[in-house]
């Protein structure tokens, strides 16, 4: 393998920048050609391929979001528009990819390989942390601190108001980034999509802390909740509890951004290695992860399919700690 190209797919992650920094000088210290692919899929179809060297990721592996860009690609779901993207790589001589995303990026690179045969190493970059075949992945640390640090200043006005906020945080599928918060900020109550419970159940827990002269709540919301976002489970609450001084504060997007985490540069760096000297290994269709402190590759069929369960103990100090 003599050239290989990198792209970064789906929402961005604080750290992929330094996983593409990454790619390219372990490509080039094995003395392998290495192309981004700018904005993923879409740039792959549209031949959005620029030639990187050392100088071309210098001064990036502190910065947030990617140099390369990232986009949706519906055209990329068509045989005729892989047909397309292939076509480019063949013009560019690329003989193999490295693939920084998540679930939907590891679903097109499997299906890409099966029909064109180019192999791919991914390189797990989303905020969710719901990527099987890893502990952590890339952008998760720097999220999860983003959004605790606003959790504790909207501690200090709930505790100064005597008032209840309901905190949604990132989580469409996932409660990863809720329960660490919930347990670091102090909150008395967790809801996570991998985990029904019931509003009446939440309605009955501020109840009895209201009778113990509790006076300021936390309560950290996942955005996929069962029950609901963060401004439905509020007015629930409020339309049980009417004396309640309920706020809804939604942290969004700020958790996509930012400078990673010292954490969160040393995994992707360490990712990014893994994943091209996993390709000039003969490796395809597998991400590159980091379980019990060890370099593992996972087929992307069962990061995709192979659902990452949440740590029930977490969940448990959540109860015990809000006493």
């Amino acid at each position: 393998m003599k050239r290989i190209g990198v792209f970064t797919s789906g929402g961005d992650a604080p750290g992929m920048n330094a996983a593409v920094r990454a790619v390219v000088r372990t490509a080039l210290y094995h003395g392998i050609e290495v192309y981004g692919i700018m904005r993923g899929y879409s740039g792959m179809i549209k031949g959005e391929i620029v030639k990187l060297d050392s100088t071309s990721v210098a001064n990036i592996v502190q910065r947030g979001g990617t140099i390369l860009k990232s986009a949706r690609s519906q055209r990329f779901t068509t045989k005729e528009g892989r047909q397309e993207a292939f076509d480019q790589l063949v013009n560019h001589r690329i003989e193999g990819l490295v693939a920084i995303g998540g679930n939907g990026t590891f679903t097109g690179a499997e299906l890409f390989e099966r029909e064109f045969g180019i192999p791919t190493v991914g390189a797990p970059g989303t905020i969710d942390n719901d990527l099987y075949g890893t502990d952590y992945t890339i952008g998760y640390d720097t999220a999860v601190n983003t959004a605790l640090d606003a959790i504790d200043k909207i501690r200090d006005t709930a505790d100064s108001h005597d008032r209840a906020f309901f905190v949604e945080v990132m989580g469409r599928d996932s409660g990863y980034i809720a329960i660490p918060c919930a347990i670091g900020g102090g909150a008395e109550i967790v809801l996570v999509p991998e985990q029904v419970q019931s509003i009446d159940t939440v309605i009955e827990t501020l109840q009895v802390a209201r009778k113990r002269q509790k006076s300021s709540f936390l309560i950290i919301v996942a955005e996929g909740d069962e029950e609901g976002n963060a401004t439905t489970i509020a007015a629930k609450v409020k339309e049980a509890i009417p004396e309640m001084d309920a706020r809804v504060t939604v942290i969004g997007h700020i958790q996509r951004g930012g400078a990673p985490s010292a954490a969160d540069r040393l995994l992707a760096s360490q990712i990014g290695i893994a994943a091209v000297e996993g390709l000039l290994n003969g490796m395809r269709n597998v991400m590159a992860g980091i379980v019990d402190r060890k370099l593992v590759y996972t087929p992307f069929q069962e990061c995709i399919s192979r659902k990452k369960m949440i740590n029930q103990g977490f969940m448990r100090m959540v109860e015990i700690l809000s006493v």
